[in-house]
Order: C-alpha cells, then structure tokens, then sequence
C-alpha cells in the first residue's frame, strides 16, 4: 500500500509538472552594475528590479517557477573593473547569463570575451552605434534598451516628413560615459544623406552662445543633449537673439527617461523664468514613450519602497524609473521566456549561441508594455515628441508618438504643425538688436576697419600704377631718343669710313 501511494505521488507530479510546462533548471547569473549612486544604473537603483523580476518568476504554479536564478551582482566602474571580474569569476565556473555592464567602453571587452566564451549577455546599455556589428566579436549581445540609432529614426522621420535638410548637432562631452556623444553620433550615423553640422563642448566649460550661435545661419534645426541648466542657458540666450521666432526649430533629448538631464523643464524660481517660459516654447523634447499599466504602477511603487529603504543620501532621482531599472527587469524575463523554449526543443542552457539568437525577433510583454527585438538583438524603440502646448501656463504634453517596430509617426490631436513650419528663414540677420547681423560688436568693428583698410590700399595702389605708368613711358621715350642717336651715329661712322675707302 504505502508503495502504491508513492507511485501516485510521482505521476501527480510528473503529470503537473507536464501539465504547467514547468522546466526545472539552475542558473548562474552575474551582474554588472557600478555601486557608485551618481549613476543612473547603480546597483541600488537596477537590483531591486532584477530581484522583483526573479520573485514574479517564481510564482506559484507559473511556467517559469522551475527556474532558480542564482544572481551574483558584482562593481562595475566604467573602466575595466567588469572584465577582470568576469575573468577572475571564470577560472571556477562561467555564468550561464552576464547581465550588463551599461559603460559602452567597458560593455566593449565584457561582450567580447563572453561572446568567446559562448555566453548570453543582455544590457539595458551600450547603445552605442558601434555594437549594432553583432558578426563577430559582439555576437552574444542583446539590448534590451533602445539605442542610439533607434532613438535617431524619430528625427530621420521627422526630417523627411517636414521636408528639413540642415541641422546642427549640439552636445555636452563629458568624456567619461559619453552619453550625449554616442546619442548624437547615433543621429549623425543614420542622417549622412542630410547636411550635418556638430559642435560639442566639455562639461567643465563655460558655455559660449556667441560661438555657438555662429554656427546655426545656415541650418534650420538645432539638436541638443546636454544637461537641463545648460539647456536653458542656451534657450535663453536663443531667445535673446531672436532666433525663436519659427526661424530656426529646438530639439533636446531627454536621455532615459531620467530627469536629470535637459527635460523641458523651464522654471527656476529666478528672474528669468518669464523670458525662459517664452523660449522653450520653441524647444521640443524627444523622450521615450511609456505605456502605464497597473503593473507597471505596483513596480513604480515597489522601486520606490526599496530605494527608501536603502537610505540612499547620495542618489538623484532614485525613485524614478528609468530607462535602465525596466530593461534590467525586462531582461530576466526575456532569458526566462527563451531558455523554457529552447529546452523544450532539447538545447541546454549552455547552448549560448541559440539561447542568444532565439532571444531576437520576438515580442513579449514587459513590464511597463509591450517589447519588440528585432532580428538584430536590439529592442526596437518608441519615442514621444512633447511640446509647449500652453505657453501661458508653460505646460508640455505629448504631440506626436513614433513606432519603432513599424515606423510610424502618429500625430496626436494636441499637435500643432505651425509649431514645426520653418518661416523668415532669410529675415535672422536683420532682426538682431545690436545691428550687427549676430557677429557682434567686435566682429562688426574687424568688417568696418578691413574695410577702409582695402579702399586705402586701393586708392594707394592706384596712384602708385599710375606713377609707375608714367615712369616706365619717360623711360621708354628715353630709350628710343638714346637708340636713334647711336643709330645716326653708326650710319655717320660707316659713311666716313666707306668714303676713305
């Protein structure tokens, strides 16, 4: 008897274990994420969103509850801390999943050597253009963000439906993540049929308007990453110079949907807060789109408990989730979804090339909405334009949306076409308050000095060919006078001579 109730136990289970599609599986994940708060992608920010991920997976009775995830998070400084972690990790046992880092120069070794190694490796970053190569060496990355060159269609779309041609691609270097650069040169990379303009300034530099606005006379649209007080600074000083007007168009981008950087936001609480409010309504902001769900509220709301828990004194803007915190969460489930497929059709988690593979072209359901790979591994983006709807109250709201998966561009009904119509292209010049055509005093001054430089050197030049002129003819009549002379004098010489004869 008592054998007979073991044999039904384990057919309960088998069959239940059928049934549920449950597949039961250890896995090895290493992170790398930096532990420095001032990143966007801390460990503190990113680990409470892989873990609640790892915790939505084990759910009872799920199809994914089989997996035990054995998640190690390890420092990552940007640099190289990540690879000789990774290396160092190794020599015991490979990780069957690497997640991160987001550094593009440090996610650069660590895809290369786990790509190598046969290893799975999904980030929320290294968008730069550079990795969307995935032949050889960068083979085993997936990104679950959106990048760079994802982000630039919004523009291209933008650019061939308003019909623009020039743009100037302004941006703040910091020389370290590089964030600003590698999103404009996303830009640049996928506008080369367009006439583009850069210029792009140090973080520590004083911002030179004077210098900068020397570029924009002949573009019509402006392209902006830099940070939020330096993107005023800039429209304030637009402003000023009249180039607000429908002359010229102002775009910046929001990087990660992260309020840290040049967001829209105009108000101060200074003196210029009115002429600020008058100058970003021309300066549209390009943002990932967010589609809100209740459980992308109930995440927000978990984050949120987690980073007050953790007492963070050094972290900015930790209770918003952003660009990284939902593609960290979504990438568990993404390797989840994949790897209960590919053992269902007898590959193992060691198979790192099919895993990897099998990741892209799919679409599944993350967190804050629907996801879409593409067949590149990269996570097809959606962008929303928002723009000053109400210049009273100086308050944006969404314009237009773009579809990264079909290339789409909805325009909403808040969307105001003079808002983006280019007028008195050829008036900028006139309308400057100091009459000086934008070049500025001291240039205006060098034009009016070289000026009356030339004519001077003219008239002199003139006086001294005329000179000249009656010189050379003296000389000339001289020389005929003297010619004749010695002629005569030859001839009278001959005569006397032949006559002795």
């Amino acid at each position: 008897m008592p054998f007979l109730i073991t044999l039904c136990m384990y057919f309960l289970v088998v069959l239940k274990s059928v049934m549920s599609n449950t597949i039961t599986e250890d896995i090895d994940v290493l992170v790398f994420l930096p532990k420095n708060n001032s990143y966007l992608f801390s460990t503190a920010r990113v680990a409470p969103a892989i873990l609640y991920a790892q915790q939505w997976l084990k759910r009872d009775g799920g199809k994914y509850s089989g997996f035990s995830f054995n998640i190690q998070f390890e420092n990552s400084d940007c640099v190289s801390d990540a690879l000789f972690m990774l290396a160092d990790k190794s020599c015991a046992q490979k990780p069957d999943l690497i997640l991160g880092p987001v550094c593009e120069y440090e996610a650069a070794a660590v895809v290369r050597l786990a790509s190598h190694w046969n290893i799975p490796v999904i980030s929320a970053g290294a968008l730069a253009a550079g990795f969307s190569n995935k032949n050889t060496e960068f083979s085993h990355l997936t990104r679950i963000a959106p990048s760079y060159v994802k982000m630039a269609e919004i523009f291209t779309t933008m650019f061939e439906h308003f019909t623009w041609k020039t743009a100037l691609l302004l941006y703040e270097d910091d020389k370290e993540e590089r964030n600003c650069y590698f999103t404009l040169e996303g830009v640049y990379h996928l506008m080369a049929d367009y006439n583009i303009k850069t210029y792009a300034f140090s973080q520590e530099d004083r911002v030179d308007t004077d210098d900068i606005f020397q570029n924009v006379y002949d573009i019509e649209v402006v392209i902006m990453c830099m940070g939020a007080d330096k993107i005023r600074e800039i429209m304030l000083a637009a402003h000023r110079r009249h180039l607000t007007s429908g002359n010229y168009l102002f775009f910046n981008v929001e990087l990660f949907n992260a309020s840290s950087y040049g967001n829209g936001s105009w108000k101060r609480g200074d003196k210029y807060d009115n002429e600020a409010r008058q100058a970003y309504a021309s300066l549209n902001t390009v943002t990932l789109l967010r589609t809100v769900k209740p459980e992308f509220e109930n995440f927000s709301m978990e984050m949120k408990k987690s980073i007050e828990k953790a007492e963070l004194h050094d972290c900015k803007d930790c209770e918003s989730v952003n660009m990284f915190v939902e593609g960290f969460h979504d990438a568990i489930l993404l390797y989840a979804i994949t790897l209960h497929e590919a053992m269902k059709n007898g590959y193992s988690k060691k198979n790192g090339m099919e895993i990897t593979l099998q990741m892209w072209n799919r679409t599944f359901e993350g967190i804050a909405g629907q996801v879409s790979m593409d067949v590149n591994g990269d996570r097809n983006g959606d962008f929303s334009l928002m723009a000053m709807t109400n210049i009273e109250a100086g308050t944006y709201e969404v314009v237009a949306n773009y579809f990264g998966v079909n290339g789409t561009f909805q325009l909403l009904p808040a969307f105001n076409s003079d808002s983006f119509t280019l007028r008195g292209r050829h008036k900028a010049h006139t309308e400057m308050s100091d009459k000086s055509c934008g070049l500025g005093v001291s240039a205006l001054t060098g034009v009016i000095v070289g000026a009356v430089l030339g004519t001077v050197m003219l008239v002199t030049f003139y006086f001294f060919r005329k000179n000249y002129r009656i010189t050379i003819e003296r000389r000339i009549h001289n020389e005929e006078e003297d010619t004749r002379k010695h002629r005569h004098l030859r001839e009278d010489s001959i005569r006397t001579n032949f006559s002795a004869a």
